[in-house]
């Protein structure tokens, strides 16, 4: 059969959508419709068209041992907490047939996680139209404070929420939730000890910066420009899968994901602090943190290259680890990008 011409992307692709086909008769009025991926990484993700209303929804399909169930329930829950409290649009869960929101699919004895939701008009901002991107990030900064001013003002509610944790131990510690950055791609021994330095370096400063509760708490955790869409003057707010508790800037931070080499970037951040600050006070103290959580970031993304196969991080290869020194040169120079 020589399986070793098997491409295991495509593999792994191909049992997702056996998944996905399985978990439609869940949802009754969805019989008749046509199935197309989106998208395939952490989860796999795709365009559920009812084929008689032409209706829209997307059906996410977790990678099993990511998040339990209770951790998906407390994500369906603060999506519609935000949607109740905030201005803020979102795409939000469908029941099925059962009354359930999360439908479990057992496939080769292993359970998934299958939820619907809601279909947002839009498209992603797009990083190589940089003006336009630049104006986008303070309408992203305004509504990324919506959100922080939602989780402070509902915080007593929030506690009891079950997400993953995102901080210095679970993003660069020893046991990180993405993998090691030190088993990245292009990892020298010299880079090694950059990339050293500067871990040790945010360490310092994150815990000098502190938890406290205007700081840190529910935050989206991965507000990068594929969970945005734009749609005439305004922006969506999508994927909450990795929603949890985490530093507020650090949502400014994922924003940045993979273009912080950008010479744009200075400019991307100053607009977004001026929406932001449009609706919450950011003291000077943070705003000087701000290249902190940038490089904690980037180093999360490097571990998430090396250990994860998927179109994008085929695509962003070793190239994106060794447009890495320059950013962690300059942070360990003057404490900025």
């Amino acid at each position: 059969m020589g399986s070793s011409s098997i491409d295991p992307l495509q593999e792994s692709m191909e049992k997702f959508n056996q998944i996905a086909k399985a978990a439609i008769p869940f949802y009754p009025f969805l019989l008749q419709s046509s199935i197309q991926l989106l998208n395939y990484s952490e989860n796999a993700t795709y365009l559920i068209t009812d084929t008689t209303t032409r209706e829209k929804y997307i059906l996410r399909v977790g990678r099993p041992g990511y998040h339990t169930k209770i951790e998906v329930e407390s994500e369906l829950e603060w999506l519609r907490s935000i949607d109740q409290h905030s201005s803020i649009q979102v795409s939000l869960p469908v029941s099925g047939g059962n009354g359930e929101y999360i439908q479990v699919v057992n496939h080769d004895n292993m359970d998934y996680h299958c939820t619907l939701f809601t279909f947002l008009e839009g498209e992603a901002p797009n990083e190589d139209n940089q003006q336009e991107l630049i104006s986008q990030f303070n309408m992203l900064g305004a509504i990324t404070a919506q959100l922080h001013e939602h989780s402070i003002a509902n915080w007593e509610q929030l506690l009891h929420v079950r997400r993953l944790t995102w901080d210095y131990d679970t993003i660069l510690g020893q046991s990180p939730k993405w993998g090691r950055w030190q088993d990245g791609l292009a990892i020298t021994p010299e880079r090694a000890e950059l990339f050293t330095k500067v871990s040790a370096k945010i360490k310092t400063r994150l815990e000098r910066f502190g938890k406290a509760p205007t700081r840190y708490g529910l935050i989206h955790s991965d507000l990068r420009l594929a969970n945005l869409l734009v749609e005439r003057d305004q922006i969506k707010v999508i994927d909450f899968d990795d929603c949890g508790f985490g530093w507020y800037l650090y949502d400014l931070a994922t924003s940045l994901s993979f273009i912080e080499h950008k010479p744009y970037v200075p400019e991307l951040i100053a607009s977004w602090l001026k929406g932001y600050r449009s609706v919450r006070p950011l003291s000077e103290e943070e705003e000087q943190e701000i290249p902190s959580f940038i490089l904690m970031r980037r180093l999360q993304l490097i571990a998430w290259v090396g250990s994860r196969d998927n179109e994008t991080t085929r695509e962003l290869g070793s190239g994106f680890t060794e447009d890495t020194d320059e950013l962690a040169e300059k942070y360990l120079r003057d404490g900025k990008i």
